[in-house]
């Protein structure tokens, strides 16, 4: 009798081996979220879900392997078919792709059977050294899921100028990041680029200087101190580059999100151009100085021109408006 029990045993054993065979990287882990908490660090997170730490910071646009307890990491999971599952559902609601969770489960076709285990991954996110490539919606997840640990007060405006529109091919967004990263460290002794988010003339945005890291560039001291940067690319004085409809909607969302992300209402206390800060003494004068005194920046173009009339009239509004959008998007 007790030979036989050890047989059924041996045999159910093998049964369950068989049936989660292809999650077997993974323990079962109900949650594609890892909140990071004190004591934390990406080698022990990596072992736990057993992924590489390569892997796990593609995955999470991670710029280093300095974490914060707060911020929140996208995992793989073990997921149970249910009746009526689709892998783009499943790619959806876990942060993944069809092709990833087919390649490492080794399936042929897209076809589920109710009760099938997956292994989930999450997808890697389009990186070349600091910078992350993303669109306006990938930036929000990923925003969310950041931990900043600096007061953010100051939400900066700034254009390119130069590289502007005639430089951009549409796929050359790192040549052009890395351009600037350059220029900014040889040319002008900064240690990093200087902005920390970029915003491109087909709508992709760019995060490349951490957030947690304090802008540098010729507004000052004052402004970076509290300050996130963003440089659009292109020259937005009247008469050069008209900006494109889909890098319009992603100033403004983005611009939103910060807002939401840290507290901020749409004012001149909080979303500032760079025109509005004395060249030399680095001080806010907003429309009150002689133009030599200033840069045009963001550009006399800039949703309707760079004047504080103008942001009040034709900028602040849109922002307004997209949070209100996106509050009611996120209940």
């Amino acid at each position: 009798m007790r030979k036989r029990l050890v047989l059924v045993f041996g045999i159910i054993s093998s049964m369950l081996f068989l049936v989660v065979s292809p999650a077997q990287a993974v323990s079962v882990h109900p949650n594609h979220i890892h909140v990071v908490k004190a004591g934390d660090s990406l080698p022990d997170i990596a072992d736990k879900y057993s992924i590489s730490i390569e892997e796990l910071k593609a995955a999470n646009g991670l710029q280093s392997d300095v974490l914060i307890a707060g911020q929140k990491l996208w995992v793989p999971i073990i997921y149970e078919v249910k009746a009526g599952d689709t892998l783009l559902d499943i790619s959806s609601s876990f942060h993944s792709s069809v092709e990833a969770i087919k390649a490492i489960n080794g399936l042929t076709s897209e076809q589920l059977y109710s009760g099938q285990l997956l292994k989930v991954t999450p997808k890697k996110m389009n990186m070349q050294g600091q910078h992350i490539l993303m669109t306006k919606e990938e930036f929000k997840d990923w925003l969310f899921n950041t931990q900043v640990n600096r007061e953010i007060r100051l939400i900066q405006q700034h254009h390119t100028w130069l590289p502007s529109y005639q430089h951009f091919n549409g796929s050359n967004h790192f040549q052009m990041l890395i351009g600037m990263e350059n220029h900014h460290k040889k040319t002008m002794g900064w240690k990093n680029i200087a902005q920390n988010i970029t915003t491109f003339p087909d709508g992709k945005v760019a995060v490349s200087r951490p957030l947690n890291m304090i802008p540098d560039g010729t507004i000052g001291p004052k402004a970076n101190s509290v300050g996130i940067a963003i440089e659009h690319v292109g020259n937005f004085d009247i008469g050069h580059d008209v900006m494109t409809k889909a890098q319009q909607d992603t100033i403004v969302y983005i611009n939103a999100l910060l807002c939401i992300k840290f507290g901020l209402t749409p004012s001149i206390d909080s979303i500032t151009y760079h025109h509005w800060w004395h060249i030399k003494t680095k001080e806010r004068v907003l429309d009150a100085t002689a133009n030599y005194n200033v840069k045009s920046c963001p550009g006399t173009g800039f949703f309707g021109g760079n004047s504080t009339a103008s942001a009040k009239t034709f900028f602040y509004p849109l922002i307004s408006d997209k949070i209100e959008e996106l509050v009611e998007s996120m209940q």
